[in-house]
C-alpha cells in the first residue's frame, strides 16, 4: 500500500476563483498565471478549471507547448519572453505570444525570419527593477518594435513591486504613465493584488496568479476574507503512529522539543522530502481529525509530530490536513517565514496527485 498522504487539486476552486478574478476587473480580459507548473498544482490538472480564461500567462515553452496540447487554442503569453533565437521558431510555430523587455531580445526578433509577425508585450521598468525599459528610454523601444516586420500587436505592460503593500503602485502608475505618455495600445499591468485592490491598474488585461489557487497575496490569510476564494490544493495525509511521552522525554533529531509533561504525540507520514518544509518552527499549525493542533519537534525526510493533546481521541489512522480548506496554505507559510507560493510548489513529485 502507498504511504497515506495525498495531494488533492480542486477543479472546481480554480474555476471559482477565475471568477473571482473576474468580478474585481470586470472589463479587462484575464491572463490566467500558470507558471511554475502552475504554482505546483499541476499544468494538466489546472487546465480544466482555468479554461474559461481569455489567456494563460507561462514561463517555459515546453509548458506552452503543452497547452496547446491539451487543446487551448487561444492566448499564451512567455512572461520572461524568449533567450535565444531558436526559441523564437517555437513561439512562430505554436502562435505564442511574447514579452519583450530588452534590445537583445528585439534585435533577435529584426533578424527571425517567422511566418506571421509575433504578438508581444513591451515591458517597461516602472520600478521593479528586474525586467524591462526605464520609462525614458521605453517611448524608443516602442518605436523600434512596431518598425518589425515580425511584430504584431504590441501591448504595453510592467509589473508592480508593492500591489501588496502598504507603498502602493502609486508611484509606478505614474511611472508608466509617463513613459507611455502618447503611446496608443492595450495595457496590462495587475498582478493579483492590483486585480483584487487597485481598480485603477486594470486596464485591458490583468495577470492574476496566486489567487487563482485560492491564497492571499500577502500571504495572511485574513487579507482576503470574505473575497471568496477558495484552496485549489489540499495536502493531507494520517497518523502513522502514536507516542505517549513522559515529562523530559525528547521528540526527533537534535531532541528538539523536550515533553513538559505527559502528552501524546502523533507521527505523520509526510517530510521535507515531500515538500514540507524543513525549518518549519514548533508550533506550526496542522490539522488532526478536524482540530487545530501544532507540529513538535524538527521535521524529518519522511516523517513530522505532533502534539495530539488537543485532539485525544485521535489515533493511528487519523486524518491529517497539513494545508487545505481547514487549514489555509498561508497559515502554514506565515508560520515558517514564507509565502504560501514556496509550499504549493515545493510539493515533491514523489507525492501522489488526485484531480477532482
Amino acid at each position: 500500500m502507498p504511504r497515506p498522504l495525498l495531494a488533492t487539486i480542486h477543479t472546481a476552486a480554480l474555476a471559482n476563483n477565475l471568477a473571482v478574478a473576474r468580478r474585481h476587473a470586470p472589463k479587462a480580459k484575464v491572463w490566467a498565471v500558470v507558471k511554475a507548473n502552475a504554482y505546483g498544482h499541476g499544468l494538466a490538472r489546472a487546465f480544466p478549471g482555468l479554461r474559461a480564461t481569455d489567456g494563460f500567462g507561462l514561463l517555459d515553452l515546453e509548458e506552452a507547448v503543452k497547452l496547446r496540447e491539451l487543446g487551448w487554442a487561444g492566448p499564451i503569453l512567455l512572461l520572461e519572453g524568449f533567450f535565444r533565437p531558436t526559441d523564437i521558431d517555437v513561439i512562430d510555430r505554436y502562435s505564442l505570444t511574447t514579452t519583450v523587455h530588452s534590445d537583445e531580445q528585439l534585435r533577435m526578433l529584426e533578424m527571425a525570419r517567422l511566418s506571421k509577425p509575433v504578438n508581444v508585450q513591451l515591458k517597461m521598468n516602472s520600478g521593479m527593477n528586474r525586467l524591462g525599459y526605464t520609462p525614458e528610454k521605453f517611448r524608443a523601444a516602442w518605436e523600434r518594435a512596431r518598425a518589425c516586420p515580425g511584430v504584431g500587436q504590441i501591448v504595453l505592460m510592467t509589473h508592480f513591486s508593492d500591489a501588496d503593500g502598504e507603498r502602493g503602485i502609486e508611484h509606478q502608475i505614474d511611472a508608466f504613465e509617463r513613459g507611455a505618455e502618447g503611446i496608443a495600445g492595450a495595457r496590462s499591468l495587475s498582478n493579483s493584488a492590483a486585480t483584487l485592490w487597485h481598480p485603477r491598474a486594470h486596464f485591458d488585461w490583468v495577470r492574476p496568479g496566486i489567487i487563482l489557487y485560492g491564497a492571499s497575496p500577502t500571504g495572511v490569510t485574513a487579507d482576503v476574507d470574505g473575497v471568496g476564494l477558495q484552496p485549489a490544493m489540499t495536502l493531507a495525509s494520517e497518523l502513522i503512529a502514536v507516542q505517549t511521552l513522559a515529562k523530559g522525554q525528547t521528540v526527533g533529531y537534535g531532541s528538539a522539543f523536550t515533553a513538559p509533561g505527559p502528552m501524546r504525540i502523533g507521527v505523520v507520514a509526510c517530510g521535507y522530502a515531500d515538500g514540507y518544509l524543513r525549518c518549519a518552527p514548533e508550533g506550526t499549525p496542522i490539522i488532526v481529525d478536524g482540530v487545530r493542533t501544532r507540529l513538535i519537534g524538527r521535521v524529518s525526510m519522511d516523517m513530522l509530530t505532533v502534539d495530539l493533546t488537543p485532539c485525544p481521541a485521535a489515533n493511528v489512522g487519523s486524518r491529517v490536513e497539513l494545508w487545505g480548506a481547514q487549514l489555509p496554505v498561508d497559515d502554514v507559510a506565515r508560520a515558517c517565514g514564507t509565502i504560501g507560493y514556496e509550499l504549493t510548489c515545493a510539493v515533491a513529485q514523489r507525492v501522489p496527485v488526485l484531480a477532482e
